[in-house]
């Protein structure tokens, strides 16, 4: 990767014409937003037509749909999303008229040093509700920041926000090493898992990349991370850290949690902290909310405002969100697109009380779905009728020849579709009263459900 790092600085300045490669994406959006309130000229396209597109449309950023090398204009940079390659016609008309083509973190990277406090929240699983729970807290303690989320967060109505206070609460992947473009004051951990094998070599590649982060942490600043976690720990092991979770050794430590992890004492260096009540469920929650409130109290934000906070989040977009219901059974849509997150869904829902659970998942990417396959089916197991969609490509071609049908063939009572037509038609006729519906994956496993309720 050519490293601009350096002088992307005087290209993201008032009057400037930036150009955003793949300008809908969860990121890229709020980029694009953040820099045209910044007096930049911007523009951007996409491969397709979206709600994303058609708000920056309908906020005055040009966005074409296709990539083609006129639609650069008289661009003077380019930043570009990390599934848009070399390849891509706008990226090679970049390079051959001499225009810099930056990467999307490198410019988050310059944006958070305009604030005084950058919290950077990173993790395997979790990081979209964590990063949510934080900007809750930080609304509630009235320190206005700014926020990019990797989802919709009900609160923002969107998945950022600019603030004009002195912090900036980001969402931080691993995935290309983006997170190391960045310079946080604060660098959180919810966990590492082997995921994004595609880039990785193994767990250990990924364990060196988040120690990595956290060494960007400036002297005086502040690691929270997992102290359950053991990837976590290994690949952080010296690094002074705040630490959460049930270990009598954590700084911020759970007690007395509920059957459904909804509510529990939250202690602080042994004393009482705060005492949350949740309105989302499942172990893996309550490690988000202790997580959160490490990072409270590492930024002297009172217990009291954190619990208050706490209890007035339902949950990011994609989140265990309820969509509705159909027949007597309630549909929810998730985000979960890793073993581990299909786990603590499964784990969330089953302590929720319905007669069956049907789980309609479409596996994100080839190459995860390749490299995680058994995993995923030990999970998909666990469930009434596993439904299974068609592998979502995102930014990958099949030269594996995987597919979902392989999933069935190793999941007894499982259902393969084609076309999420075909899995909105298999709920319809099999959903019962008393069921839960699970609409489950990173990609468009959405538009299945919202079939079905209209």
């Amino acid at each position: 990767m050519a490293d601009y790092s350096v002088s992307i600085a005087s290209y993201l300045q008032p009057g400037k014409h930036v150009h955003l490669v793949g300008i809908g994406g969860v990121s890229m959006r709020p980029l694009g937003l953040a820099l045209r309130s910044m007096g930049l000229n911007v523009t951007g396209s996409d491969m397709n037509a979206s709600v994303s597109t058609d708000e920056l449309i309908a906020s005055g950023i040009p966005v074409a749909i296709g990539h083609r090398a006129e639609n650069l204009q008289d661009a003077d940079c380019v930043i570009r999303t990390a599934a848009a390659h070399n390849d891509n016609p706008e990226i090679a008309a970049a390079r051959e008229r001499g225009i810099p083509v930056f990467e999307r973190a490198q410019a988050w990277g310059h944006l958070m040093r305009a604030y005084r406090d950058a919290i950077c929240i990173a993790g395997t699983h979790g990081k979209t509700t964590t990063t949510s729970m934080v900007t809750h807290i930080f609304m509630a303690a009235g320190k206005d920041p700014t926020v990019m989320i990797g989802g919709n967060l009900p609160l923002l109505g969107a998945g950022h926000r600019i603030g004009s206070g002195d912090s900036i609460i980001l969402e931080s992947c691993e995935y290309c090493d983006s997170f190391l473009n960045f310079f946080p004051t604060t660098a959180v951990v919810t966990n590492i898992d082997e995921d994004h094998l595609d880039y990785f070599k193994d767990l250990s590649a990924i364990q060196a990349s988040f120690r990595k982060f956290c060494e960007l942490v400036p002297q005086g600043g502040i690691i929270i991370a997992n102290a359950d976690d053991a990837n976590t720990q290994t690949a952080l092991a010296g690094l002074k850290q705040i630490t959460f979770g049930d270990s009598e050794n954590a700084t911020l430590r759970g007690e007395n949690y509920s059957a459904d992890f909804s509510e529990f004492d939250v202690l602080a260096e042994g004393q009482p902290y705060c005492h949350l009540k949740l309105a989302v469920v499942g172990r893996h929650n309550a490690y988000n909310a202790l997580a959160a409130c490490a990072v409270a109290w590492s930024h002297n934000i009172s217990g009291e405002i954190a619990a208050s906070a706490l209890a007035d989040f339902h949950g990011a977009g994609r989140r265990m969100e309820f969509k509705g219901r159909f027949h007597g059974a309630d549909l929810y849509d998730d985000y979960a697109h890793h073993p581990g997150e299909l786990r603590a869904t499964i784990d969330a829902v089953k302590q929720m009380g319905y007669q069956r659970i049907l789980l309609a998942f479409q596996p994100h990417t080839y190459t995860r779905t390749a490299a995680l396959f058994d995993d995923f089916v030990k999970e998909l197991r666990r469930v009434d009728i596993a439904i299974l969609a068609e592998i979502y490509a995102a930014r990958e071609q099949n030269r594996i020849g995987i597919s979902s049908r392989d999933l069935t063939k190793a999941i007894p009572g499982s259902v393969y579709c084609a076309t999420l037509p075909d899995v909105t038609a298999f709920l319809a006729h099999a959903a019962k009263p008393g069921d839960v519906l699970l609409t489950v994956g990173a990609g468009d496993i959405y538009k299945a459900g919202d079939a079905l309720l209209k």
